[in-house]
């Protein structure tokens, strides 16, 4: 792989797993020093020691995006032992799915809370630094289903909210040589999609095969894919793109 991204560092919100995992070793195989953090322990230790074992430099802490306090401390920590913040991903984030009528006060709240309060908190301590460096990349992981789907109301208005946000920072913040960007997956394989089959009781496989008989491409996707499109966003060459929502579906979504 080339390095366009050596010397940067990239800081990944829920970066031990599915994803999140995928996006940090995207950025760590092109030359990025990388930050994650996440409140599964056991998963964020094995992915640090996996990276580490393959020579690249790691910074990862246990740290709740709902706790504005913790994610300041956790990007204090990761500028002063790595010198920068260059790339912020907004990608931390849980499901609570069920039909609206069942749907709870809790499913709601912890679905606004981990996607929007924790994007708006990673985002604010990060810009200080983004800023006063002048530059910066900062990309939020939406969905397809902002554009509405059954049994997600919580989880869909949590991913439109996101463009909403992306679009408003690249209007505040683009003066200052910073982007906003969002990647929009469709049906991607990871523990979170595994979860949506065991909701609906059906095999994880059965569901792959229903997906993909939607998907003009003829595959499902994988997080690798999601990855490649967060790096376009952030690659320093991209710097004349900015409030854009793409959508990594195997197809046009409306």
């Amino acid at each position: 792989m080339t390095s366009r991204f050596t010397g940067r560092v990239a800081f990944v919100t829920g970066g031990s797993r599915g994803i999140g995992k995928a996006i940090v070793e995207q950025f760590a195989g092109e030359g990025a020093k990388v930050a994650i953090i996440d409140v599964n322990e056991e998963a964020l230790t094995e992915t640090a020691a996996e990276l580490r074992e393959k020579g690249y430099e790691v910074f990862a802490k246990v740290a709740n995006v709902v706790d504005a306090a913790q994610v300041e401390a956790a990007m204090e920590e990761v500028v002063s032992e790595f010198g920068s913040l260059d790339i912020l991903v907004n990608n931390a984030g849980v499901i609570r799915d069920n039909l609206l009528f069942k749907m709870t006060e809790s499913d709601w709240d912890t679905v606004m809370d981990v996607h929007l309060k924790g994007s708006f908190n990673a985002t604010k301590a990060a810009q200080k630094y983004m800023v006063e460096q002048k530059y910066g990349r900062i990309i939020n992981i939406s969905s397809t289903s902002a554009l509405g789907n059954r049994g997600q109301a919580n989880y869909a208005t949590a991913k439109a909210g996101l463009q909403g946000l992306t679009k408003t920072l690249a209007i505040e913040l683009g003066k200052y040589g910073i982007t906003a960007n969002s990647v929009a997956p469709g049906f991607i394989e990871t523990e979170m999609t595994k979860e949506t089959a065991a909701r609906i009781g059906i095999p994880f496989e059965e569901l792959i095969k229903y997906s993909v008989a939607q998907i003009p491409v003829g595959r499902s996707g994988k997080p690798t894919d999601i990855a490649n499109a967060v790096a376009f966003f952030a690659d320093e060459r991209s710097s004349f793109v900015s409030g854009q929502v793409m959508y990594v579906a195997g197809g046009p979504k409306n």
